[in-house]
Formats: C-alpha cells, sequence, structure tokens
C-alpha cells in the first residue's frame, strides 16, 4: 500500500538509537524527509548517512530535551533545517536510572528527571512545532509510550507513570485540534529488541546467576510477561506502526493508543 508520505517532512525525537533508528528508517524509505535527533553527533550522523546510502532524505539536528531552553533550541534548529515539520513522533524519554532500585528506593530527582525527558519534552515540542501544522491543515502528533503505561509492573515506577501521562496528553491535544486536520495518537511498545533490552536482560541474567544467558532471561521474561505472543518484537514492529498512523490514510485515526506488545496488556482500551 502507498503511504502518501512523499513531500511530508518528519521529526523523530530520540533517533540516534534503538526504536527510534528504525522509525526515521521507515519513514525515510516511504518517501518522507526526516530530522533525526539525538545528543550524540556522531551517533546521529551515523544514523543519517545510513538513510542516504538507501536513498533517503534527512537532516541532524543534536540537542538536549531535558529542560526547556534545549527543547526550544532544538525545535528552533529543526525550523531552519527543514522549513517545517509534518509529523512530530516524540520517541525520546526513558529514565535516567537504569538499574531499578524499586520502588521505595527511586527517589524525587528521579522521579522528576523522567517527567522532563518523557512528558514536557514532548509538550514543549508540540507547542512549539504543531501550530504552524495547525495553519496549514495536516500534520501528525505520534508520541511513543510503553506498555508498562497501561499494565505497569513495581519495576521503574517512575517511567511507567509518565509514559502514562503521556497517553493522556495525547487524547486530550487530540481534542484540542478538532477539525484542524492534525491528529494526535500514541503507540505502546511492549518488549522491543533493542541494546537496552539486551542490557536488562543482561542484568535481570546477572542477579539470578546466569552468567550472561540473555537467551535464558528472555525466555523467562517472557513466559511471567503474559504475553499472547510468543516472541520478542523487533523494531519494524513499532516503524510499521508509527509509518501507518503518520500516513494521510490515516486521516480517520485520532486520539487512540495502540498496542504493539506482543498481547501483553489485557484491554480493550
Amino acid at each position: 500500500m502507498e503511504l502518501r508520505l512523499e513531500g511530508k517532512t518528519a521529526l523523530v525525537t530520540g533517533s540516534s538509537a534503538g526504536i527510534g533508528v528504525g522509525i526515521a528508517s521507515m519513514l525515510a524509505a516511504e518517501g518522507a524527509m526526516v530530522v533525526v535527533h539525538g545528543r550524540n553527533i556522531e551517533r546521529a550522523q551515523g544514523v543519517a548517512a545510513k538513510i542516504r546510502q538507501q536513498g533517503g532524505r534527512c537532516a541532524v539536528v543534536c540537542g538536549d530535551l531535558a529542560n526547556r531552553a534545549g527543547v526550544d533550541q532544538v525545535a528552533e534548529t529543526v525550523l531552519e533545517v527543514s522549513g517545517g515539520i509534518d509529523i512530530l513522533v516524540n520517541n525520546a524519554g526513558g529514565s535516567p536510572e537504569t538499574a531499578d532500585p524499586g520502588w521505595f528506593f527511586t527517589g524525587t530527582d528521579t522521579w522528576l528527571e523522567t517527567y522532563q525527558a518523557n512528558v514536557l519534552a514532548a509538550m514543549c515540542l508540540v507547542q512549539a512545532l504543531v501550530p504552524a501544522m495547525r495553519e496549514r491543515g495536516w500534520g501528525r502528533v505520534i508520541n511513543i509510550s510503553t506498555a508498562a503505561a497501561i499494565t505497569p509492573t513495581s519495576a521503574q515506577p517512575d517511567y511507567a507513570a509518565a509514559k502514562a501521562a503521556m497517553l493522556n496528553m495525547s487524547l486530550s491535544l487530540s481534542k484540542a485540534l478538532s477539525g484542524t486536520g492534525v491528529t494526535s495518537n500514541a503507540i505502546s511498545p511492549g518488549m522491543i529488541r533493542t541494546a537496552g533490552l539486551n542490557t536488562f536482560l543482561a542484568n535481570f541474567a546477572t542477579k539470578r546467576g546466569w552468567d550472561n544467558d540473555l537467551a535464558r532471561a528472555e525466555a523467562y521474561v517472557l513466559k511471567g510477561a503474559g504475553q499472547t505472543v510468543a516472541k520478542v518484537g523487533e523494531v519494524e514492529d513499532i516503524a510499521y506502526a508509527v509509518a501507518m498512523l503518520a500516513s494521510p490514510r490515516s486521516d480517520f485515526i485520532n486520539g487512540t493508543n495502540m498496542h504493539v506488545d506482543g498481547g501483553i496488556s489485557p484491554s480493550l482500551y
């Protein structure tokens, strides 16, 4: 199916690694001009080089989204190199605490940093870039959340809570943009094969005395996760979903949260 993304320009935050790389590459392959974003200029330029090698068009903008000044600088530079954004994919985020110290040992600073990196960074970029979409009468906002926002565990409570706020924000924004031609949707990935997942599995195995047996850790986690699909997801699974929501063919989809999580979330919503 032709997704009609030629002539569209997309910003994918956090696209110098992980899921963001797959999203940026997929949108470029479908004809969009993509702005690759990250904090590490060498990694971002490496992603851009591969996109160009495959015939895609892209630019690189680097900057930290951890504070309002950084967000404003990124937004300003994005507009300079692109002339305007049609598709905003808020993919950057995560938690500053990767070791998961537990619910009662995750400090206030971690909660605040996680909220800033996920919710406030996305909100600031929406405020900076979406008014122009509204004026042109077409645009897409796609917020990358997580299955843990719907089906949380006791792990990384700051991250799950922040991503749940992103879901609420996505729906609220869709109503604020009613009738404008700009849609706002979210995607909630489950367990996706990335370098970050490998680190998690390595730590999981080490804590249980399994040396560095990632396959054993993966099988154990999958068994306990409650998925109805018996495999780990791939980056492309999320990229396909983003490309579909970004397409003009998805004009009738607004305010939704798409579960791409192997069936881990036992909910209709």
